[in-house]
């Protein structure tokens, strides 16, 4: 009797552990097949270089093909929907935008839930904003800014690259924690947004430092602040708009999340391997050379800083009543 209870404890025991061997074998042997990488704009932005980047990396340390899918429309919904109704079995990830995060609230149906549907898997990259102005505009500083702004109400246009963009938000934001009012003017991409400021036809922009920042260097443009919370070392003259407005900062960001319930076995694999290649010397160098930081997280990490962002401009969206284009 004691025998078969001890054959019955040892049958049950290795039938626990079975399932988490097999997942452990999974994991070691995946990929199998190549991994479609899903990019929520088109090609050539630089999410999408970025993306490409990480997986030509993935593909030659795991020796299938991460391939990149342009799934561009609604603001990064459409691919973001795609990979939120694939089958959660690591052959189909997406890449996530800080426009994912915006849109959490900016649209009020969507058939997908971020926070719930995708799962964190490793960040990339990190890029903040720089406050320019036409070199004529009469505020040499952002407390000059603010105050010009107060005495002329509404009189001040700021540009976005369209309604829930990234400098749309940030410039909402800078409203917000300023009491100050700006009339938003919004374009089809950045670069029009660009050249109206660059022709006076809109006084200020929330740009990207990376678009910005030779323009800065030629005078074309006043660089105010920077919204890092440090000094940028592209621009380390250029004070944070935060050393005047207390708490202020934005950036746009790149990231890989996967369909819920993908094996946490494979999110780790992944990952580590992401993270090893935004360590290595070649990738950091190409991330700087785009004006950003790498992002390089654990996926627990990645989570956390998706959550605090969609909060975050949530806040904002809901300040300003930003409707999709």
């Amino acid at each position: 009797m004691k025998l078969l209870r001890r054959q019955f404890l040892n049958l049950a025991i290795g039938a626990a552990v079975l399932p988490m061997v097999s997942r452990v074998v999974y994991a070691q042997s995946y990929p199998l097949r190549p991994v479609r990488m899903i990019v929520g704009y088109g090609p050539g932005q630089s999410i999408d270089i970025v993306a490409r980047l990480i997986g030509k990396w993935l593909s030659e340390r795991l020796t299938q093909q991460f391939i990149i899918e342009n799934r561009p429309g609604a603001g990064g919904n459409l691919g973001a929907e795609v990979a939120a109704h694939s089958p959660p079995d690591g052959y189909t990830l997406l890449v996530i935008g800080a426009n994912n995060a915006i849109n959490a609230t900016l649209y009020e149906k969507l058939n997908f839930n971020l926070a719930r549907d995708i799962v964190p898997v490793a960040g990339i990259y990190r890029v903040h904003q720089v406050m320019v102005v036409d070199p004529s505009f009469p505020a040499r500083t952002v407390s000059e800014f603010i105050a010009y702004a107060k005495a002329n109400p509404g009189k001040i246009n700021f540009a976005s690259a369209g309604n829930g963009s990234v400098a749309h938000v940030t410039g909402e934001l800078f409203k917000m924690m300023t009491g100050i009012n700006m009339q938003h003017v919004t374009y089809r991409a950045a670069p029009q947004a660009l050249t109206d400021l660059l022709g006076g036809q809109v006084q200020v922009m929330f740009d990207n430092l990376p678009t910005s920042i030779e323009h800065i260097k030629t005078g074309r443009l006043r660089a105010l602040g920077v919204s890092s919370s440090t000094r940028s070392d592209a621009l380390p003259n250029i004070p944070t708009v935060g050393e005047t407005v207390a708490g202020f900062e934005t950036s746009a960001f790149a990231g890989i999340g996967a369909p819920r319930n993908t094996p946490v076995e494979i999110i780790d694999r992944l990952n580590s391997e992401v993270n090893a290649g935004l360590a290595t010397p070649e990738l950091k160098a190409f991330i700087a050379k785009l004006g950003a930081t790498p992002l390089s997280l654990s996926p627990a990490e990645f989570g956390k800083f998706i959550a605090g962002e969609t909060e975050k401009w949530g806040k904002v969206v809901k300040f300003s009543g930003a409707k999709p284009d």
